[in-house]
């Protein structure tokens, strides 16, 4: 079962082959004046070129072509040569009652399913979410459900940021401010096993971590000491000594309740919880592998890879895969996590949802990958994202200039989104959990297609009052349209009503239809250029259109044929609109 677009586009290149032009000139796209025409072609001017004929004459070739197919109700020539098409009724008839009776909503898979890992999230141990890990975890998100749903086998990888450097300056950071914790953590490296006595450990909070890290990481590029302690202090973690490593569990252990607490407040989760400290096992034989393929260079007293090409523009500076103190460095475990990955799911392809500035350390990292023979050119893919900005076009920061923490920005969303349901005289009558789970919904919603709805790669500016508005493109409005539809189906049901075939007569009907068919063209987009921005533009435009069917056709109150009609299309609308909006992870509440 393929959409409209597709079947008449086949049908087009068709008469273009039969009148000696080139087939893949009869592409076919929705009308840019849908009150003419529903489908469009307009290659007769690029075959005109070819043929060395006139683009009208070639159009009423293809014309003619075209006259007797029973799908269409006219075809015409417009202008210099574009040809418009006019759907038949009874074939938007016969679409709306498959895409009805199509458990995947017209939706197809792909023919060729892989095994496709998502990396997103990427949040830091010691360090609560901020506001820059919202767009990779919702675009991120969104793949892994879009992926998944068009048949790939798909892992979701939440890749946590708990091993390096960044370890080594917060444990020295926490041994200087907490005396009896350096006492306690000295002690168990000497001994060389973990104390027996934690309790001082316990006292470490993540607000402790959060404060500190960035005291340190300053310190650190600052004080040359400092920061070859912290260097010796890391390479002492990994060699897993039992005070700093007993230290780091606890850093781990703290953190983990932040991050699930706010991953669960946005409805995103990982199939794998792993962090960079899981392939730690791995980075001692991989060098001592890039060393036996020839790989690796020696420089300074450190060990690297050059990875500039013949033909770049620009080079590239190296990866640095083991530092003149010995240790490993994060590109170091970003190629050991490659090589884990590849034993242990073996994916076609692997998508890095991660922010763009980043471009160049992934660039760095699979050019390395691929020669060390862990991955294949262009099976590893980073997808950048731009910056979510405040009103005033610059990174959303605090009142106070500060990076506002996820966990404050989601619960400024909710409030908001309880004063906007209050205002519109929504959830009354309600009991306080069901409007608490109902605010949240609505904040995910606002929060999620605010993001959502933007090309991932372009920055935009977070408006908190426009995004959690019940009007315009937002993410309440689509909730509360899904729950008209919600609060239709019932009182019809509670009337006795039935759904029943559809049958497309009047305007509003056409274009639901219309819409509902572009669904599989929306998806497909959204896969192939793994950008979620296309299905929230259907959601959106499918909402518009059921808005104008619903003020334009009476259901409840037309005869029972064109009743029943009616609500089969708007329960297909509803059950489309959930799914879509499902795919972008957002839930739709029963009521407001």
């Amino acid at each position: 079962m393929i959409d409209l677009k597709r079947a008449l586009g086949e049908a087009v290149e068709a008469a273009f082959a039969a009148i000696g032009a080139p087939p893949e000139l009869g592409r076919v796209t929705p009308s840019d004046r849908p009150d003419l025409a529903d489908f469009q072609s307009n290659g007769a001017l690029a075959a005109a070129k070819r043929l060395g004929k006139n683009p009208r004459e070639i159009a009423a070739a293809v014309v003619e072509q075209l006259a007797a197919d029973p799908r269409l109700a006219g075809v015409e020539i417009a202008g210099p040569g574009f040809i418009n098409l006019k759907v038949a009724g009874a074939t938007l008839s016969d679409r709306a009652n498959e895409i009805a009776a199509d458990p995947r909503l017209g939706a197809e898979t792909v023919a060729q399913p892989r095994r496709v890992l998502v990396d997103y999230g990427g949040p830091n141990v010691a360090k609560p979410m901020h506001v820059g890990h919202l767009r990779a975890s919702i675009i991120g998100e969104s793949i892994k459900r879009l992926y998944r749903f068009r048949g790939d086998e798909v892992i979701g990888d939440a890749h946590f940021g708990d091993w390096g450097y960044q370890m080594g300056l917060l444990i020295g950071a926490v041994m200087d401010e907490q005396p009896a914790i350096r006492d306690l953590v000295e002690s168990a490296n000497v001994s060389g096993a973990a104390p027996s006595d934690l309790a001082p450990l316990d006292t470490v909070t993540l607000a402790d971590l959060d404060r500190l890290y960035p005291e340190a990481a300053a310190r650190g590029k600052a004080d040359t000491d400092y920061r070859d302690r912290a260097r010796k202090i890391t390479m002492g973690l990994q060699s897993k000594q039992a005070g700093y490593y007993a230290l780091w569990e606890r850093f781990r252990a703290v953190t983990q309740v932040a991050l699930e607490r706010d991953f669960h407040a946005l409805g995103i989760d990982f199939d794998w919880w792993k962090g960079e400290s899981d392939v730690e096992h791995l980075i001692v034989p991989m060098v001592a592998e890039l060393d036996a393929k020839g790989l690796l260079v020696d420089d300074q007293g450190a060990r690297i890879i050059r990875v500039s090409q013949q033909g770049d523009k620009r080079e590239l500076p190296p990866l640095l895969v083991v530092s003149s103190e010995g240790s490993a460095m994060y590109g170091t475990t970003d190629l050991a996590t490659i090589l884990d990955r590849k034993q242990a799911f073996d994916p076609h392809l692997v998508i890095y949802c991660v922010d763009q500035r980043q471009a160049d350390h992934f660039e760095i990292v699979f050019r390395a990958a691929c020669q060390a023979g862990y991955a294949q050119e262009g099976q590893l893919e980073h997808i950048g994202f731009g910056t979510m900005n405040g009103t005033d076009g610059k990174p959303f920061k605090t009142r106070e200039g500060g990076v506002l923490k996820l966990n404050d920005l989601i619960e400024m969303t909710r409030s908001k989104a309880r004063e906007r349901l209050t205002e519109a005289g929504l959830g009354e009558n309600m009991d306080p959990a069901e409007f608490e789970d109902i605010a949240g919904k609505v904040a995910v919603a606002a929060l999620k297609f605010a993001d959502l709805q933007n090309f991932r790669g372009t920055s935009y500016v977070f408006d908190l009052d426009r995004f959690t508005s019940f009007e315009g493109k937002t993410g309440p409005y689509l909730l509360y349209q899904a729950v008209r539809v919600k609060s239709l189906l019932r009182r019809a049901a509670a009337e006795g009503f039935e759904q029943g075939p559809v049958t497309v007569s009047e305007l509003a009907e056409r274009d639901l239809v219309l819409t509902l068919d572009a669904f599989d063209a929306a998806l497909s987009e959204a896969y192939d250029r793994k950008a979620p921005h296309a299905l929230a533009e259907h959601a959106y435009r499918l909402s518009q259109a059921f808005s104008k069917f619903y003020a334009a056709c009476p259901m409840l109150s037309a005869e029972p044929v064109l009743r029943s009609s009616r609500l089969t299309l708007a329960a297909t609308t509803l059950r489309q609109l959930e799914l879509a909006l499902d795919l972008l992870g957002i839930s739709v509440p029963e009521r407001m």
